[in-house]
């Protein structure tokens, strides 16, 4: 198991909230405070707002904790001399201490976003500064590998850790297959077999999730992400549901985004079941899942090479040597094509003029629902 480099979590003591009043730093380190956050303090006007973090999504607002501080805040910061900026959960806010007010949304360390389903042409914002992505499938007719290559490509781009969690393994009589298929599916990545209904087993995802690192679910509905999250936070706070015997789909039971602590120091992040996800804006992410094919294609004729019918094609070569999958190639060409009208749909709406108008931005959207 590949632990989390310490230097990445939270940091304590007077310099992790310094040039703050937000009170207690040991309470903001608790929630996840580094010194990233902190060299974002601009003067000594910001200096005495208070930071708070986004706990969850509701649909009148944000719930928001820090040091003694818990209120529930707009979504949207209309702020004098910036564009309006949206908020999701994990982020950070300044808030003012009077009013609670949010006045700023710090930068983020990561951000999980996709293209939103629907024709509206907006990009749905999913989770702010999460340290460790566990992707959740079951060893059923869920398990996809072409989705969970998507999810990966999300968490690369966003230069999170991915960690894929297979459950249900008593539904299958060898479980090797499986653990095999997505351990191949980009190099490093760690693959954990559980169940999902018993603590002690959850148990092994723990050092993932330490004091003050923020760890997030995804998958899709009825793999055991809440059952899961119970085992993990010792209680019955969120919702679970059986699946449907004629297609082993899920029946969805979380609505909303929302952190959970944990008794390791952690938070956790549960998400809404999503039935699509398409990719935008994550070029890097498929050239860091999809690296074979990035590396072999530096060895073709043709720098513009499409891998089809082009001489001294190396990715080409390597599938006729048997070092490689042709579905893999197909599942990446089909990737980075929908990545790429995707991008350029995004690009040119937000280069569209803005309308004149007081209300929300409609090009950025948060759901709280499952779409």
């Amino acid at each position: 198991m590949k632990r989390p480099e310490k230097d990445a979590g939270p940091t304590t003591g007077a310099m992790s909230t310094e040039g703050t009043t937000g009170g207690d730093p040991q309470a903001l380190a608790d929630l996840g405070w580094r010194t990233f956050f902190t060299a974002q303090i601009a003067d000594e006007t910001e200096a005495e707002l208070i930071p708070v973090r986004v706990m969850a999504v509701n649909r009148n607002g944000l719930l928001v904790s820090g040091a003694a501080v818990e209120t529930t805040v707009p979504p949207y910061l209309s702020i004098e001399g910036s564009e309006t900026a949206q908020a999701t959960v994990g982020d950070w806010l300044l808030v003012d201490p009077d009013t609670m007010r949010p006045e700023r949304l710090l930068s983020r360390l990561s951000l999980f976003k996709r293209w939103a389903p629907g024709k509206g042409r907006m990009v749905q914002l999913i989770a702010a500064n999460i340290d460790t992505l566990f992707v959740v499938t079951s060893c059923n007719l869920d398990f996809n590998v072409a989705r969970l290559e998507r999810y990966l490509a999300v968490a690369r781009e966003a230069d999170v850790t991915p960690v894929i969690v297979l459950t249900k393994a008593d539904l299958v009589d060898d479980v090797a297959p499986f653990v095999e298929t997505a351990a191949k599916l980009m190099p490093g990545l760690e693959v954990e077999v559980l169940d999902a209904r018993d603590p002690e087993s959850a148990r092994r995802l723990l050092p993932w999730c330490s004091h003050g690192r923020t760890v997030a679910f995804v998958g899709s509905s009825g793999v055991g992400k809440s059952t899961l999250i119970n085992s993990l936070i010792g209680s019955e706070r969120a919702a679970t549901r059986g699946i449907r015997e004629n297609d082993d789909k899920g029946q969805h039971t979380t609505t909303r985004r929302e952190l959970y602590r944990l008794s390791s120091g952690g938070w956790l992040l549960d998400t809404p079941g999503m039935r699509e996800l398409q990719l935008t804006n994550v070029k890097e992410g498929l050239g860091r899942v999809f690296a074979e094919i990035t590396d072999l294609a530096k060895s073709c004729r043709f720098t513009d090479c499409q891998h089809g019918d082009e001489p001294d094609c190396a990715v080409r070569a390597a599938i006729a040597a048997g070092e490689m999958d042709a579905e893999r190639l197909e599942r990446w060409r089909k990737l980075v094509a929908e990545e790429a009208e995707n991008s350029e749909s995004l690009s040119m709406a937000r280069q569209r003029p803005a309308r004149r108008s007081t209300a929300r931005p409609p090009r950025i959207r948060e759901d709280t629902d499952e779409d």
